[in-house]
């Protein structure tokens, strides 16, 4: 028979139920039934620590011996389903992409000033979707729209290139550590800390009356991840600058040395623009480098191919680029950030973004990180307060809680142009948007993208076809298992060799509904083997007054005990689901109804 969906967890106690070989359960005659078939089912859940499934009681109401009725929303699992190959289009990608270009469209001739929009889809190593809409240059009605190697202004999305810089720098030992304190690069550093709750850190102590003449001081606890992170507490900007402001790092050190931080580091997440730009100043001269765009160019740029990337506002760049507009419908001049460039300044496209999010997802061929290097770059350091514009904060990154998972997002938003890139680990997803004009108002566009994309992933996952290994000889495989003579399963060969565990047993049969009795082994190695479900399921079961959360199953390990002498496996263990010595049967069992 075909291996359908999944196994399930049954106490086989019924009334008078008898079951041969191995366990005769007892007649019990009148009102003693139903109480002492009730504690069998609880004693079996007990000892087998729900082997194969748990199941619960649905909340009584205070004061009332009837079962509360809920009504919810059955939620489909495996809850978030890993992400496999797919083989696009797929009607479901191909319905929520096409839902995803009419919400941009809708959207474009709602806001004042947005001319020109440009999106990209990423999922794993593949573009799924782009979508172009506006014209490239507003204000020329003879102006073409744009496409996926249009020129936009990234605006804050530039700091994600002093972030992989410092992560670069620490994985060559040319910077011992993350969070080493921003003094050890820069020694004239001072900044004083009114706010400071902690204790004083060594590297502080060792610092004291280094420089010739000077006064003790207090280091700081900014430190070079702080400052990639929006925890170092430096303030949003250097103290009487704009963002035009062309001075040197010397200078920018001098300036802070009469400022205060506005938070202790480490504690609140603060918005600064000052920390990214001295992070990436102060790591350049570090490393004997005198120019930052340089380094990020041979280092990131040139090497992931993004040769539409850069810094510099020069005559070709600024002929491929989308105008950018005020809200008032007045075109944004293009401003040079000087000092503060590592910051905002930079520019790219569509297409080479996408090559971006492909590295940063372990996707692309190419690399600038290792993968436990990109693990800990994705990964958030704090949970901010309600009144920040995240929910958590990292390097470089603010993440917004959607749907279950993480969206790691960095938005930009410069005179005349704002940006969005973002990503989903878990699902390898990717969504970018770039404007020429200002962002539109009102529910943030990006959430509504992924309203729309992360079910569509979902069920794709769900319902691809997996490929699973069989194992080299199914034979000693192959058989009838029981836990205590409680529950009772037979392995059997599937399609292509694949195994099958399915249970049976009266009370299982009458209670739970066939596709939800098998599942497949995924062969992994020697004689361990992976439960598998191919398709969504619930990720609760109801039954009556009771429920079974079947999500626990998938993808739990069946360790087979040693061949015996008849070349057969007398059972196997469960560790995940703490059940042990599942036990081969002669022959299946009879289940006999008494008189």
């Amino acid at each position: 028979m075909p291996c359908v969906c999944i196994c399930v967890f049954m106490s086989v106690w019924a009334r008078g139920l008898q079951v041969c070989p191995g366990l005769t359960l007892p007649k019990v005659k009148g009102k003693c039934i139903p109480a002492l078939a009730g504690f069998f089912f609880l004693l079996s859940v007990t000892m087998t620590g729900c082997f194969l499934w748990q199941y619960h009681l649905r909340k009584a109401e205070l004061g009332s011996s009837d079962m509360e009725v809920i009504s919810e929303t059955v939620r489909m699992c495996p809850r978030y389903p890993e992400p496999v190959p797919l083989q696009h289009p797929l009607p479901v990608l191909k319905e929520a992409l096409e839902k995803v270009d009419r919400l941009l469209q809708q959207i474009m001739p709602t806001v004042p000033g947005l001319t020109a929009m440009s999106a990209v889809v990423i999922y794993n190593d593949t573009v799924l979707w782009t979508g172009n809409f506006g014209r490239k240059n507003g204000s020329d009605r003879a102006s073409g729209p744009p496409t996926e190697y249009t020129i936009y202004r990234i605006a804050s999305i530039s700091k994600i290139f002093p972030t992989i810089m410092l992560y670069r720098l620490w994985e060559e030992g040319i910077v011992a550590s993350l969070d080493d304190p921003l003094e050890r690069y820069a020694q004239s550093f001072r900044i004083k800390n009114p706010l400071e709750t902690g204790p004083r850190p060594f590297w502080g102590r060792l610092m004291d009356g280094l420089e010739e003449g000077a006064p003790p001081f207090k280091s700081t606890t900014v430190t070079l991840r702080r400052m990639a992170s929006q925890l170092s507490g430096l303030p949003r900007r250097l103290r009487s600058t704009t963002l035009l402001w062309r001075g040197s790092t010397e200078d920018a050190l001098a300036l802070l040395q009469d400022d205060v931080l506005v938070a202790d580091p480490g504690t609140r997440c603060h918005y600064s623009t000052l920390a990214f730009s001295l992070l990436a100043h102060v790591l350049t001269r570090h490393t004997g480098n005198k120019d930052y765009q340089r380094w990020v160019s041979e280092n990131i740029l040139d090497r992931l191919g993004m040769e539409d990337t850069g810094f510099d506002l020069v005559p070709w760049v600024q002929a491929r680029m989308a105008a950018g507009f005020y809200g008032s419908g007045n075109p944004a001049p293009l401003y040079d950030l000087g000092w503060y460039r590592p910051s905002g300044q930079m520019y790219s496209t569509p297409s080479d973004l996408a090559k971006l999010a492909m590295v940063l997802l372990g996707s692309a061929p190419q690399s600038v990180l290792t993968p436990d290097t990109l693990k800990t770059m994705l990964t958030p350091l704090l949970t901010c307060p309600g009144t920040y514009f995240a929910n958590q904060t990292g390097t470089p990154w603010e993440f917004h809680g959607q749907r279950g998972y993480s969206i790691v997002r960095k938005d930009g938003d410069l005179d005349g142009y704002a940006a969005t890139f973002s990503l989903v680990p878990q699902l390898k997803l990717s969504f970018i948007v770039l404007m020429a004009g200002p962002r539109p108002p009102g529910p943030d566009l990006v959430t509504q993208v992924y309203n729309v994309l992360i079910p569509a992933m979902e069920t794709a996952f769900r319902e691809v076809e997996r490929s699973l290994a069989s194992p080299p000889n199914p034979g000693p495989y192959l058989g009838f298992y029981t836990y205590a003579n409680l529950t009772f399963y037979e392995i059997l060969l599937g399609p292509s060799g694949v195994l099958c565990m399915q249970q049976f047993g009266p009370q299982v049969e009458k209670l739970i509904p066939a596709k939800f009795r098998t599942l497949k082994l995924h062969h992994l190695q020697g004689r361990v083997f992976q439960m598998v479900v191919d398709k969504e399921f619930p990720c609760v079961l109801p039954l009556g007054a009771a429920w079974l959360p079947l999500e626990t199953q998938h993808g739990q390990l069946l360790n087979f005990y040693p061949f015996d002498q008849r070349g057969l496996s007398p059972g196997f263990d469960a560790p995940g689901l703490s059940t042990y010595k599942v036990l081969r049967m002669a022959q299946k069992p009879v289940f006999k109804t008494a008189a």
